[in-house]
């Protein structure tokens, strides 16, 4: 399958509709009881389902968040051998917004790209995704 700007997002099934839907339900289940049956227990059970959600959404933060420090060493590491010299001592300028984003550009494309990207501190990463022409596909992500 060829990826862009288009497609290139993560979309799970079995959790963003799975698991979060069936945790969503619980929560309106729990909040449900808490209205019409009021007790300790359903209070109980309104709380383990806020925490649940929670859960669920911290551990895909989590994931990605692991994810993008991959992917800023990752692109520090490949930026040292596409970038030439006189832009070398500029990688520590990039964030990890632009890192991220400029994963996806060819190493055809990624010198002039990451000189753009730095000359006018774009940091928005859809901004700097839609400036990619060629596209390098990621399909390992979380």
């Amino acid at each position: 399958m060829t990826q862009n700007f288009e497609n290139h997002a993560k979309f799970v099934p079995a959790f963003h509709i799975g698991v979060l839907g069936i945790f969503t339900i619980n929560l309106g289940w729990s909040l449900y009881r808490v209205a019409h049956a009021f007790s300790v227990e359903s209070v109980l059970s309104l709380l383990l389902a806020i925490v649940f959600i929670l859960l669920a959404l911290y551990s895909r933060i989590f994931a990605l968040t692991v994810q993008d420090r991959v992917i800023r060493l990752e692109m520090r590491l490949r930026m040292l051998q596409l970038l030439p010299a006189d832009m070398r001592p500029r990688i520590p300028e990039f964030s990890v917004n632009q890192l991220v984003a400029l994963r996806f550009a060819s190493d055809a494309e990624l010198p002039s790209l990451a000189k753009k990207v730095l000359d006018e501190k774009l940091n928005d990463r859809k901004v700097i995704k839609k400036m990619i022409r060629e596209w390098q596909p990621d399909f390992l992500r979380a």
